[in-house]
């Protein structure tokens, strides 16, 4: 078990002492092996748009990625250089690999695109091939208009969103033990908001539980949710606002992640309140021969997409054709807001990725029937393992919950 406040000392290149959260050799690997794919691509730098990849490769931890926010890594073995805002720079400098912080400002007629073109002919790369992470949050439209604007005509780019991407599938043994945390922190916060379910609660009082139970633990905030829906709301996919009380009979399904250092684990369980009803207990009974069934399945050489034709073949077969999602699951790992999904990929059939040991994902089998006003969910996080088969990321029973 690792110390959740373990930190690392690093050095940047012009030997700037930092702190991190992961030892700096570590960061350093992947900044090689970026660069390596970089050089295969025949790509001269990469502009880091995505937060998570900010954090992968230099450590750097902010929310001010949802300004305009740049990273460059050169494919040749050169300076770190950040273009940000004031309120992030000390960060990046006490708690990041970035060698140099440059600030663009606030102002009318501010354009942080010009300035980033600028600082990328600072560096040599006018004329030069350059990869962009164009599919983040950390780069809205409207900016990554502004960056090709910007860069026509002075350098060839390219969408390059997959390179970091694709090595983040695969968890370091380090990274591992995080997710371990998380789920250690995950079923904590599930105990604790089925120990909230009673009649009259709101399903807020639930969620407050869950988030207190985690913190309390030493998680940081997760990256979205909870999720509580009760009622008829427990056959919605995703949270809606408005508190609704529990009634004396009644259901719940609650879908949540922990998050440890940014590494989140998710866990989905539903609650009967009352007498559970016989229908449901099927339900139930459907998305747990399912799900375990997809956990044999998942060992290194699969498809992913495989996991997903398992979860169709189970439903369908139990009459539930007309209830299950297209998909069922998708990839985690560290993520930052608005989503705990760190996706692509997405679990769907016909997806081709090859599983590898020590990819995480989440499984849930979600049946929302409308015809009678029933859901049966449940879902648990998984790392595939080298001698086949999953490590599950959580303790709890696989069952419908009676409150």
């Amino acid at each position: 078990m690792i110390d959740l406040g373990t930190e690392w000392p690093g050095r940047t290149r012009a030997g700037r002492e930092v702190v991190l959260r992961f030892p700096e050799t570590e960061l350093r690997a992947r900044l090689a092996e970026t660069r390596r794919h970089l050089a295969e691509r025949d790509l001269d730098a990469l502009l880091v748009f995505a937060q998570e990849s900010h954090f992968y490769l230099t450590g750097f931890d902010t929310a001010g990625y949802v300004f305009f926010q740049a990273g460059i890594v050169t494919a040749e073995d050169g300076p770190l250089v950040l273009l940000t805002r004031t309120p992030d720079k000390r960060q990046a400098e006490v708690a990041s690999l970035y060698d140099e912080v440059r600030i663009w400002l606030n102002a009318e007629g501010a354009d942080p695109a010009r300035d980033l073109r600028a600082l990328l002919a600072e560096l040599g790369l006018e004329g030069r091939r350059i990869g962009v992470e164009f599919a983040t949050h950390g780069l809205t439209a409207a900016n990554g208009r502004s960056v090709e604007a910007a860069l026509s005509g002075f350098a060839a780019i390219e969408d390059a969103s997959d390179i970091v991407r694709r090595q983040r599938l695969v968890k370091s043994p380090l990274e591992l033990d995080y997710v371990r945390e998380a789920g250690r922190l995950a079923d904590a916060a599930v105990e604790a908001a089925f120990a909230a379910t009673t009649p009259g609660a709101f399903d807020t009082a639930l969620s407050g539980a869950a988030v207190t139970a985690m913190l309390s633990g030493g998680a940081d905030m997760p990256s979205g949710g909870p999720l509580v829906n009760v009622g008829s709301r427990a056959l919605f996919g995703r949270g809606i606002g408005g508190p609704r009380r529990i009634e004396p009979r009644d259901q719940v399904l609650v879908e949540l992640a922990a998050s440890v250092c940014r590494y989140h684990v998710v866990i989905e369980h539903t609650f009967a309140v009352g007498t559970p009803d016989p229908r449901q207990q099927r339900q139930m009974a459907v998305t747990i021969e399912a799900l375990e069934k997809v956990k044999e399945a998942a060992r290194p050489g699969e498809t992913l997409g495989t996991l997903d034709d398992i979860h169709r073949d189970v439903l369908d077969r139990a009459g539930f054709a007309h209830a299950r999602y297209a998909a069922c699951g998708y990839a985690l790992g560290c993520t930052f807001k608005p989503t705990w999904m760190d996706v692509p990929p997405m679990i769907y059939s016909g997806n081709p990725l090859v599983l590898e040991p020590g990819m995480v994902f989440f499984v849930h089998i979600m049946i929302p029937d409308a015809r009678t006003g029933l859901a049966a969910g449940l879902g648990q996080t998984f790392a595939i393992r080298a001698s086949g088969g999953v490590e599950t990321f959580s303790a709890l029973p696989l069952q419908l919950w009676t409150a």
